[in-house]
Protein backbone atom coordinates (compact mmCIF):
# COMPACT_ATOMS: atom_id res chain seq x y z
CA UNK A 1 0.00 0.00 0.00
CA UNK A 2 1.25 3.46 -0.88
CA UNK A 3 0.74 5.57 2.24
CA UNK A 4 1.03 8.80 0.24
CA UNK A 5 3.67 10.27 2.53
CA UNK A 6 6.38 11.16 0.04
CA UNK A 7 7.25 14.84 0.20
CA UNK A 8 5.39 15.47 3.44
CA UNK A 9 6.98 17.09 6.49
CA UNK A 10 6.83 15.35 9.86
CA UNK A 11 7.79 16.61 13.32
CA UNK A 12 8.38 14.18 16.18
CA UNK A 13 9.11 15.06 19.79
CA UNK A 14 11.38 12.59 21.56
CA UNK A 15 12.82 11.15 18.37
CA UNK A 16 16.21 9.73 19.35
CA UNK A 17 15.30 6.37 20.87
CA UNK A 18 12.53 3.82 21.28
CA UNK A 19 9.17 4.47 19.66
CA UNK A 20 10.04 8.04 18.63
CA UNK A 21 13.22 6.95 16.84
CA UNK A 22 11.37 4.15 15.04
CA UNK A 23 8.64 6.59 13.98
CA UNK A 24 11.20 9.06 12.64
CA UNK A 25 13.01 6.36 10.67
CA UNK A 26 9.82 5.01 9.14
CA UNK A 27 8.68 8.49 8.08
CA UNK A 28 12.07 9.07 6.47
CA UNK A 29 11.92 5.70 4.72
CA UNK A 30 8.50 6.69 3.36
CA UNK A 31 9.99 9.84 1.84
CA UNK A 32 9.14 12.46 4.47
CA UNK A 33 11.29 15.31 5.63
CA UNK A 34 11.71 14.71 9.36
CA UNK A 35 12.39 16.97 12.34
CA UNK A 36 13.10 15.59 15.79
CA UNK A 37 13.88 16.91 19.22
CA UNK A 38 15.14 15.39 22.45
CA UNK A 39 17.07 16.66 25.45
CA UNK A 40 20.44 15.11 24.59
CA UNK A 41 22.18 17.17 21.88
CA UNK A 42 24.67 14.45 21.00
CA UNK A 43 21.94 11.87 20.49
CA UNK A 44 19.94 14.34 18.40
CA UNK A 45 22.93 14.89 16.13
CA UNK A 46 23.54 11.18 15.70
CA UNK A 47 19.89 10.54 14.89
CA UNK A 48 19.70 13.37 12.38
CA UNK A 49 22.76 11.98 10.59
CA UNK A 50 21.13 8.54 10.46
CA UNK A 51 17.85 9.94 9.14
CA UNK A 52 19.62 11.91 6.40
CA UNK A 53 20.81 8.63 4.91
CA UNK A 54 17.27 8.00 3.69
CA UNK A 55 17.74 10.80 1.18
CA UNK A 56 15.24 13.28 2.62
CA UNK A 57 15.74 16.37 4.77
CA UNK A 58 16.41 15.77 8.44
CA UNK A 59 16.86 18.29 11.22
CA UNK A 60 16.87 18.25 15.00
CA UNK A 61 17.51 20.24 18.13
CA UNK A 62 18.12 19.63 21.81
CA UNK A 63 14.82 20.73 23.38
CA UNK A 64 13.08 19.92 26.65
CA UNK A 65 9.35 19.85 25.82
CA UNK A 66 8.68 21.04 29.35
CA UNK A 67 10.26 24.35 28.34
CA UNK A 68 7.32 26.00 26.60
CA UNK A 69 9.12 28.92 24.90
CA UNK A 70 11.94 26.68 23.63
CA UNK A 71 9.50 24.09 22.26
CA UNK A 72 7.35 26.74 20.58
CA UNK A 73 10.38 28.35 18.97
CA UNK A 74 11.70 25.02 17.69
CA UNK A 75 8.39 24.12 16.06
CA UNK A 76 8.23 27.55 14.40
CA UNK A 77 11.82 27.17 13.18
CA UNK A 78 11.08 23.73 11.71
CA UNK A 79 8.07 25.13 9.87
CA UNK A 80 10.17 27.91 8.43
CA UNK A 81 13.04 25.60 7.49
CA UNK A 82 10.82 22.98 5.86
CA UNK A 83 8.34 25.42 4.37
CA UNK A 84 5.52 23.84 6.36
CA UNK A 85 4.54 21.03 8.70
CA UNK A 86 2.07 18.30 7.74
CA UNK A 87 2.39 15.86 10.62
CA UNK A 88 2.98 16.24 14.35
CA UNK A 89 3.73 13.24 16.57
CA UNK A 90 3.84 14.04 20.28
CA UNK A 91 5.83 11.25 21.87
CA UNK A 92 7.71 12.51 24.95
CA UNK A 93 6.77 11.27 28.42
CA UNK A 94 8.12 11.99 31.89
CA UNK A 95 7.35 8.34 32.80
CA UNK A 96 6.53 9.49 36.32
CA UNK A 97 4.63 6.96 38.44
CA UNK A 98 5.35 8.30 41.92
CA UNK A 99 2.53 9.74 44.03
CA UNK A 100 4.50 12.82 45.12
CA UNK A 101 3.60 16.26 43.85
CA UNK A 102 6.77 16.49 41.75
CA UNK A 103 5.72 13.42 39.75
CA UNK A 104 2.27 14.87 39.09
CA UNK A 105 3.81 18.16 37.99
CA UNK A 106 6.33 16.39 35.73
CA UNK A 107 3.61 14.40 33.98
CA UNK A 108 1.42 17.45 33.51
CA UNK A 109 4.19 19.66 32.19
CA UNK A 110 5.86 17.05 29.96
CA UNK A 111 3.14 14.72 28.71
CA UNK A 112 0.11 16.99 28.76
CA UNK A 113 1.46 20.46 28.15
CA UNK A 114 4.31 19.22 25.95
CA UNK A 115 1.64 17.84 23.64
CA UNK A 116 -0.61 20.90 23.82
CA UNK A 117 2.30 23.25 23.17
CA UNK A 118 3.54 21.19 20.22
CA UNK A 119 0.11 21.16 18.63
CA UNK A 120 -0.56 24.85 19.25
CA UNK A 121 2.81 25.88 17.83
CA UNK A 122 2.33 23.73 14.73
CA UNK A 123 -1.27 24.76 14.10
CA UNK A 124 -0.55 27.64 11.68
CA UNK A 125 1.38 25.18 9.51
CA UNK A 126 -1.10 22.33 9.85
CA UNK A 127 -3.89 24.66 8.74
CA UNK A 128 -2.00 25.24 5.50
CA UNK A 129 -1.38 21.54 4.89
CA UNK A 130 -3.47 19.56 2.41
CA UNK A 131 -3.38 16.56 4.75
CA UNK A 132 -2.65 17.79 8.26
CA UNK A 133 -2.40 15.10 10.91
CA UNK A 134 -1.62 14.83 14.62
CA UNK A 135 -0.81 11.59 16.44
CA UNK A 136 -0.59 11.62 20.23
CA UNK A 137 1.31 8.78 21.88
CA UNK A 138 -0.75 7.70 24.88
CA UNK A 139 -0.55 4.31 26.62
CA UNK A 140 -2.60 1.30 27.63
CA UNK A 141 -2.08 2.70 31.15
CA UNK A 142 -4.55 5.41 30.13
CA UNK A 143 -7.25 2.77 29.52
CA UNK A 144 -7.00 0.55 32.57
CA UNK A 145 -5.49 0.48 36.03
CA UNK A 146 -2.05 -1.11 36.14
CA UNK A 147 1.22 -0.64 38.03
CA UNK A 148 1.52 2.85 36.50
CA UNK A 149 -1.74 4.06 38.06
CA UNK A 150 -1.21 7.61 39.25
CA UNK A 151 0.24 10.55 37.32
CA UNK A 152 1.40 8.54 34.30
CA UNK A 153 -1.88 6.73 33.77
CA UNK A 154 -4.00 9.77 34.54
CA UNK A 155 -2.30 12.04 32.02
CA UNK A 156 -2.17 9.33 29.35
CA UNK A 157 -5.95 9.05 29.75
CA UNK A 158 -6.18 12.83 29.50
CA UNK A 159 -4.21 12.75 26.25
CA UNK A 160 -6.66 10.26 24.72
CA UNK A 161 -9.50 12.59 25.68
CA UNK A 162 -7.58 15.58 24.33
CA UNK A 163 -7.02 13.86 20.97
CA UNK A 164 -10.68 12.90 20.70
CA UNK A 165 -11.92 16.40 21.45
CA UNK A 166 -9.39 17.97 19.12
CA UNK A 167 -10.40 15.63 16.29
CA UNK A 168 -13.94 17.01 16.42
CA UNK A 169 -12.80 20.61 16.63
CA UNK A 170 -10.33 20.34 13.74
CA UNK A 171 -12.31 18.13 11.36
CA UNK A 172 -13.74 21.16 9.48
CA UNK A 173 -10.14 22.26 8.84
CA UNK A 174 -9.24 18.85 7.39
CA UNK A 175 -6.78 18.16 10.19
CA UNK A 176 -7.01 14.66 11.62
CA UNK A 177 -6.13 13.80 15.22
CA UNK A 178 -5.63 10.30 16.61
CA UNK A 179 -4.03 8.66 19.63
CA UNK A 180 -1.98 5.50 19.72
CA UNK A 181 -1.72 3.51 22.94
CA UNK A 182 1.28 1.18 23.04
CA UNK A 183 1.47 -1.77 25.32
CA UNK A 184 4.73 -2.66 27.07
CA UNK A 185 7.49 -1.91 24.57
CA UNK A 186 11.00 -3.25 25.02
CA UNK A 187 14.14 -1.70 23.54
CA UNK A 188 17.77 -1.20 24.64
CA UNK A 189 18.01 1.65 27.12
CA UNK A 190 14.25 1.74 27.57
CA UNK A 191 12.24 1.57 30.77
CA UNK A 192 11.51 -2.14 30.45
CA UNK A 193 15.17 -3.06 30.03
CA UNK A 194 15.89 -1.08 33.21
CA UNK A 195 13.07 -2.86 35.02
CA UNK A 196 14.31 -6.22 33.72
CA UNK A 197 17.62 -5.68 35.50
CA UNK A 198 16.50 -3.51 38.41
CA UNK A 199 13.20 -5.17 39.32
CA UNK A 200 13.14 -8.64 37.73
CA UNK A 201 10.03 -9.68 39.66
CA UNK A 202 7.99 -6.84 38.14
CA UNK A 203 9.43 -7.58 34.70
CA UNK A 204 8.44 -11.26 34.98
CA UNK A 205 4.95 -10.29 36.15
CA UNK A 206 4.48 -7.83 33.27
CA UNK A 207 5.74 -10.29 30.70
CA UNK A 208 3.40 -12.99 31.98
CA UNK A 209 0.37 -10.75 31.45
CA UNK A 210 0.81 -10.73 27.67
CA UNK A 211 -0.58 -13.84 25.93
CA UNK A 212 1.90 -13.42 23.10
CA UNK A 213 4.68 -14.17 25.55
CA UNK A 214 6.66 -11.06 24.68
CA UNK A 215 6.64 -7.29 24.75
CA UNK A 216 6.21 -5.08 21.73
CA UNK A 217 8.97 -3.62 19.59
CA UNK A 218 9.32 0.09 18.74
CA UNK A 219 8.92 -0.58 15.02
CA UNK A 220 5.59 -2.32 15.68
CA UNK A 221 4.29 0.81 17.39
CA UNK A 222 5.79 3.02 14.67
CA UNK A 223 3.87 1.26 11.90
CA UNK A 224 0.61 2.15 13.60
CA UNK A 225 1.67 5.76 14.12
CA UNK A 226 2.83 6.27 10.55
CA UNK A 227 -0.32 4.71 9.10
CA UNK A 228 -2.58 6.89 11.26
CA UNK A 229 -0.60 9.98 10.22
CA UNK A 230 -0.66 9.14 6.53
CA UNK A 231 -3.15 10.14 3.83
CA UNK A 232 -3.96 6.42 3.54
CA UNK A 233 -5.91 6.89 6.81
CA UNK A 234 -7.78 9.90 5.44
CA UNK A 235 -11.13 9.09 7.12
CA UNK A 236 -9.69 7.92 10.44
CA UNK A 237 -9.82 10.63 13.06
CA UNK A 238 -10.68 10.64 16.75
CA UNK A 239 -9.62 7.04 17.29
CA UNK A 240 -7.33 5.50 19.90
CA UNK A 241 -5.39 2.68 18.30
CA UNK A 242 -4.29 0.13 20.90
CA UNK A 243 -1.14 -1.75 19.89
CA UNK A 244 -0.52 -4.17 22.74
CA UNK A 245 -0.51 -7.79 21.55
CA UNK A 246 -3.77 -8.50 23.46
CA UNK A 247 -2.24 -7.31 26.75
CA UNK A 248 -5.34 -5.38 27.83
CA UNK A 249 -8.66 -7.10 28.47
CA UNK A 250 -11.06 -4.19 28.27
CA UNK A 251 -13.40 -3.81 25.30
CA UNK A 252 -12.99 -0.44 23.61
CA UNK A 253 -16.29 0.96 22.36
Amino acid sequence: MDLGLRGMKALITGGTKGIGRAVAELFAAEGCDVAICARNAEEVGQTVAALAQYGTKATGRAVDVGDGPALTQWVADVGAEFGGIDIVVSNVSALAIGQDEASWQAEFNTDMMGTVRSVNAAMPFLEQSKAGSIVVIASVSGREVDFAAGPYGVFKAALIHYAKGLSFQLAPKNIRVNALSPGNTYFPGGVWEKIEHGNPALFKEALALNPTGRMGKPEEMARGVVFLASPAASFITGTNLVVDGALTRGVQF
